[in-house]
């Protein structure tokens, strides 16, 4: 049956770690962090003179350096002094040369916001009028392209290496002693470690890239790393290193000293790991908590320490979880994990899942705010989708409860007396299976038979008394030496060595079979691995949602600029309008259509049709058109149009600032003296 399973295993574990990644493939370039939530000159706005600087203010502070904040003229020429000054922490300002001319000037800004995400965008103003303007708004590709996708990638590591790190420390501890000696174990910890400091010490190389200019070759600047270093983020990124050099001591101290303690000497050992563990997993998580979400915003001094706990039960539960699975599939035959240690994780786990549900709770109001931001902003439905998969998850450890259940009714807890101690574990092997009880009992009896075992010859002695000396009260080393003797009589120790250690995995194997044929187990293994699984997509999404802006902080975004959250909506299509002209002279009757198109926030491309009334088109001397918004007292902004073809004139580039209810103004002149202005209200936007 494990031939079988192994497979699957290894192809479902693949397969989630594909979603995993694609998750975080699609995930793109982080999201702004702090929002612009005001301009002077505003965005779109049209001023009489030209302003002496102009001033940004953000939802919560941000770092700027000298080409954070330019402002470019219609040519896309730099017309500020550079060095942006900032007042109140939220509020930069940057000088403008003087004598600025008429026309459409472009505000673009890259920033790092204070929980350690670039946050880039643009606006544009008009001095006099609206004019054309071509503008290459991004010259770099802060948080995005191969850097960002790195970076996200780097992020991701790096919380599933802390999760197998500590949530593996937290089941030997507290859940299995003797899985300190299991290799399997070992080596799934140390890997915990490895992927944590690997992953550290790529987002310290790529940090710099990241904030700034978004290219690999600036990976290894040592000015943008020494620039990192000064900052908050950095600063954590360099305590982690710190931490997990202790956290290297832990590891060495609890597959090292501790597994060869006896047992009374483990309990002592037990709480100075417990406590010196639990100090450098805290520290380690509140590198994450002081420099992201947790560290800005409404109540960061109580966010920080319950994004602590939060993280904590998150590596206690799914790191714990990885542990039991890998306990439960790879543990040798010798040392299965006992129904005991499933027990006490479930305890454990439980306990998390209460942490979770509590800081949880508390995270998501803080970052959220109101119930609409569920379905209104990008966070509010990543976070949908995480707590479906948490519940997802929940439901599936009660099918684990079940199964932990069955497997201790069918396999109650024995006592066996080694070396004068008394040590309490599961049956071992056989547990619940009433073939491996039988088998072992027959084992133990064949055992203590010595006649039997020296009439079977040295070899056959040798293989039985490797494998069953244990069982017999005599140890495995006794076992060996006596059946070394019989073999040194027989004058062919080499041979009987060899078969001894053959019939010794052989036996193994047996009760591994044994062991893993037990329904009870199987469907722990079972639903284990479903959770583990799920797990995997939830630390993806996680790692997501920690790069998304918060759905307050968009909210009052919108609530503060309403206006940008259109300028980036999609185009809604172009607006037609007919607008019938009586100019009083001969032939000055028509129709005038305007054609507007993508009629949204921002550059559109306008046509204009004159026809008779019996639908034939014609050529008129003179036409133009101006837009107007009465309600925000912006305009006539004119537009003249460029004769196409006969009945036909056209404008690319037209501007239109704001979102809203426009006037669209058309002046038909059809001769010298003879013209009309009529006039449609438009929503554009």
């Amino acid at each position: 049956m494990t031939q079988t399973i192994a497979p699957r295993v290894r192809t479902l574990v693949l397969l989630l770690l594909a979603a995993a990644c694609a998750l975080l493939a699609a995930a793109g370039p982080a999201s702004a962090h702090a929002a612009l939530t005001g301009s002077d000159p505003q965005q779109g706005a049209v001023v009489d003179k030209a302003p002496a600087q102009v001033s940004l203010t953000f939802s919560e502070s941000v770092s700027m350096d000298d080409d954070s904040l330019r402002i470019l003229d219609p040519k896309g020429k730099r017309v500020d002094e550079g060095r942006p000054s900032g007042t109140g922490g939220t509020t930069y300002t940057v000088k403008l040369h003087a004598g600025l001319p008429d026309g459409t000037y472009t505000v673009t800004y890259q920033v790092v916001s204070a929980d350690s995400h670039p946050v880039a965008g643009a606006y544009t103003f008009s001095i006099g009028a609206p004019s054309e303007t071509s503008v290459s708004v991004y010259s770099t590709d802060a948080g995005g392209g191969a850097v960002g996708w790195l970076y996200g990638l780097g992020r991701y590591v790096s919380y599933a290496g802390f999760t197998v790190l500590v949530g593996g420390a937290v089941f030997v501890l507290a859940c299995w002693p003797r899985g300190s000696g299991v290799r399997p174990v070992q080596r799934l910890v140390v890997s915990g470690w490895l992927a944590l400091t690997a992953a550290t010490l790529l987002l310290l190389l790529l940090r710099g890239s990241y904030t700034s200019s978004g290219k690999l070759g600036d990976v290894f600047d040592l000015s943008l790393l020494g620039e990192v270093l000064q900052t908050k983020p950095g600063a954590a990124l360099v305590s982690r290193l710190l931490l997990l050099a202790a956290a290297a001591l832990f590891v060495a101290v609890l597959f090292g000293a501790y597994e060869k303690r006896e047992d009374e000497e483990k309990r002592d050992l037990t709480f100075g790991l417990g406590v010196g563990g639990t100090v450098v997993a805290a520290g380690l998580a509140a590198t994450w908590a002081m420099s992201e979400h947790a560290s800005v915003g409404l109540q960061a001094g109580i966010a920080m320490p319950v994004d602590v706990v939060h993280l904590l039960a998150v590596a206690a539960w799914i790191g714990g979880l990885t542990s039991l699975l890998v306990a439960l599939y790879r543990a040798p035959a010798e040392t299965p994990v006992s129904a005991l240690a499933v027990r006490r994780f479930s305890r454990v786990a439980f306990g998390s899942v209460v942490a979770l549900v509590v800081t949880g709770t508390y995270q998501s109001w803080r970052q959220l705010g109101s119930w609409t931001a569920f379905t209104d902003t990008r966070y509010g439905q990543l976070l949908l989708v995480k707590i479906a998969l948490v519940a997802v998850l929940v439901g599936i450890a009660y099918l684990s409860r079940r199964w932990t259940a069955r497997l201790t009714e069918a396999a109650p807890a024995v006592v066996r007396q080694r070396e004068g101690t008394t040590e309490e574990e599961g049956v071992g092997a056989a547990v619940g299976s009433k073939a491996g009880k039988t088998e072992k009992a027959g084992t133990s009896k064949k055992a203590g038979t010595p006649k039997k075992a020296e009439a079977s010859g040295a070899a056959s002695g040798a293989a039985k008394a490797t494998s069953t000396g244990a069982g017999s009260g005599e140890s495995a080393d006794t076992g060996s030496g006596k059946a070394a003797a019989a073999v040194t009589g027989s004058g062919d120790s080499r041979r009987a060595a060899q078969l001894a250690r053959q019939r010794a995995a052989v036996d193994a194997a047996r009760r591994k079979r044994q062991r893993d044929a037990d329904p009870q187990r199987f469907g722990l293994r079972r639903s284990v691995l479903a959770e583990a699984g799920v797990a995997v997509v939830l630390l993806a999404v996680t790692t997501v949602l920690t790069q998304t802006e918060p759905g307050r902080t968009e909210e009052e975004a919108k609530a503060a600029n309403p206006s940008s959250a259109a300028a980036t909506s999609p185009a809604s299509g172009a607006v037609t309008l007919d607008m019938p002209f009586d100019t009083g002279g001969q032939n000055g009757k028509g129709v005038v259509r305007v054609e507007l198109d993508p009629a949204r926030v921002g550059a559109n491309d306008l046509h204009l049709y004159v026809e008779r009334p019996n639908g034939d088109a014609f050529d008129i001397p003179e036409v133009k058109v101006a837009f107007t918004q009465k309600a925000k007292d912006i305009g006539p902004l004119p537009v003249v149009p460029d004769h196409i073809t006969t009945g036909h004139w056209s404008a690319s580039g037209v501007q239109i600032p704001i979102a809203g209810d426009w006037e669209v103004a058309v002046t038909v002149r059809t001769s010298d003296i003879d013209q009309v202005t009529v006039s449609k209200n438009a929503q554009i936007g």
